[in-house]
């Protein structure tokens, strides 16, 4: 079962996802911070790359969307050209390098199904286990479809009646007549359909008959709650809760996620621990038996480890939305029956994820291939910046390597022009204490043709020092 924490203030909405007592997902938006995913434009071809089958199109935003384009043999689709006015729907957030990510497949969400009012077929949630009804939820939405467009059957259509779900097609192709009207008279670019705010998403996204409570410190976002879900499943409304109390994250138990929600160690209750390590390319997570031993042998204790792990990894994933391609380093096991069960263990933990991922195998060298598809700009990324100390690095120099730079430079100064009173140095307290206890400084204080002063300053990061020549 299923509890939804929803934390509003005017600066930030935080929402949590608790499973079986645990976080399961953490959520988080800022108004300052422009959400483009779903939001469907009509935008103006600026550029056409053949060579990459793309192009880049304005949506009125600070850089132009980049669209994926069918290609004939020729290698693009000659029906796009630059000028053209085209309809685009956002799949992907921007960055600061890179503008979003867009598509022409357009995709309008509803509490039980998408509509896709360009693609004629029928897809099905792949949560949905029971092959009957599957079948049954397929006949009932080949039956209702829309003549030219397709619909993806999502979860929270399972076990609903026909005439819900018809209620449910109604409402979402009557948003996308409400589009094409807008797109006939609208003159690019322009948004056509905004999607709704964080706290109204997880209500049509992730609210089922398997939410026990909506918990919101919020009238406001409690009333709209109660109104969407009271127009799908009336009797649910009744699980929507307003708290007025002074920390709903702290009651609930959910406050140290979005503390250690970018943490790069993970310890275990076994004394194991995980490893995790994002780049721009690609997620690596190390799993380490750090304090935990076995009772068996070598074989068992990593199987062990790794067996563990395997649900703490695929929670970390989900829990810090981690997209795109990951490597997972398990501990080596020698049985090819073990890799078999730890590979079967993550692919059942990922079919609950909302998000398609994919176990693909072990590679070669042991490493276990995954990949989870990437919409939404990374939770931890709207959090924290880089540090201004060590630039993002995760580490800065030891003192040794800034005093060892500090000498260098005094060098090539005196070489450039020699300084009769000599030079203050002005460093932090630990590259100062680094210089008055090395031998090597008295060394270079001895050989040095100029005075040294070394000042220790409290304030100054590790890695900087400033150099002031004298002047009497």
């Amino acid at each position: 079962m299923q509890t939804i924490l929803v934390d509003s203030i005017p600066e930030e909405t935080r929402i949590a996802v608790i499973e079986d007592e645990h976080v399961t997902d953490f959520f988080v938006e800022r108004p300052m911070h422009s959400h483009l995913v779903g939001n469907i434009y009509l935008g103006r071809v600026q550029n056409v790359l053949p060579g990459m089958q793309a192009a880049f199109v304005d949506i009125g935003w600070k850089k132009n969307a980049f669209v994926y384009i069918g290609a004939d043999k020729g290698g693009v689709n000659p029906s796009i050209h630059k000028g053209q006015q085209v309809l685009i729907q956002v799949s992907k957030e921007a960055t600061d390098m890179k503008g979003p990510r867009a598509t022409f497949h357009l995709t309008i969400p509803g509490h039980m199904m998408v509509l896709m009012p360009q693609s004629a077929y029928i897809g099905m949630s792949h949560r949905i286990d029971d092959e009957d009804e599957r079948s049954r939820l397929h006949d009932i939405a080949e039956k209702l479809c829309p003549d030219g467009m397709g619909l993806i059957v999502r979860t929270a259509a399972e076990g609903q009646s026909e005439e819900a779900i018809s209620d449910d097609i109604n409402y979402i192709v009557h948003i996308w007549n409400g589009i094409k009207k807008r797109a006939a008279i609208e003159k690019a670019p322009a948004m056509l359909y905004r999607n709704v705010d964080l706290a109204i998403r997880i209500v049509r996204d992730v609210f089922t008959r398997n939410t026990d409570e909506l918990i919101v410190n919020d009238t406001e976002i409690a009333r709209r709650s109660k109104d969407l879900i009271s127009s799908f499943a009336p009797p649910l409304a009744e699980r929507v809760s307003y708290y007025d109390g002074a920390d709903l994250f702290h009651e609930y138990g959910a406050d140290e996620i979005s503390e250690h929600i970018a943490d790069r160690i993970i310890t275990l209750p076994s004394g194991s621990f995980l490893v995790i390590d994002r780049t721009e390319a690609l997620t690596v997570i190390d799993i380490n038996s750090g304090k935990y031993v076995g009772s068996t042998n070598l074989a068992d204790t990593a199987f062990q480890v790794n067996i563990e792990c395997a649900d703490e990894v695929m929670r970390q994933i989900r829990l810090r939305d981690i997209g795109g391609i990951i490597i997972v380093d398990f501990i080596d096991m020698a049985k090819p029956s073990q890799r078999l069960e730890l590979l079967d263990r993550l692919r059942e933990i990922a079919r609950h994820d909302r998000t398609r991922t994919n176990v693909v195998d072990i590679t070669a060298l042991g490493l276990v291939e995954i990949t989870r598809r990437k919409t939404r700009e990374s939770t931890d990324s709207m959090l924290y910046t880089d540090c201004p100390f060590c630039h993002g690095r995760g580490r800065t120099e030891s003192p040794e390597t800034t005093a060892v730079k500090l000498l260098r430079r005094l060098r090539s100064l005196e070489a450039e022009a020699h300084a009769p009173m000599g030079y203050l140095v002005k460093v932090s307290t630990e590259v100062y204490n680094e210089l008055i206890d090395s031998s090597f400084f008295k060394s270079f204080k001895n050989e040095f043709t100029a005075q040294i002063e070394v000042a220790p300053d409290e304030s100054m990061a590790s890695e900087r020092y400033v150099i002031i020549q004298k002047n009497g």
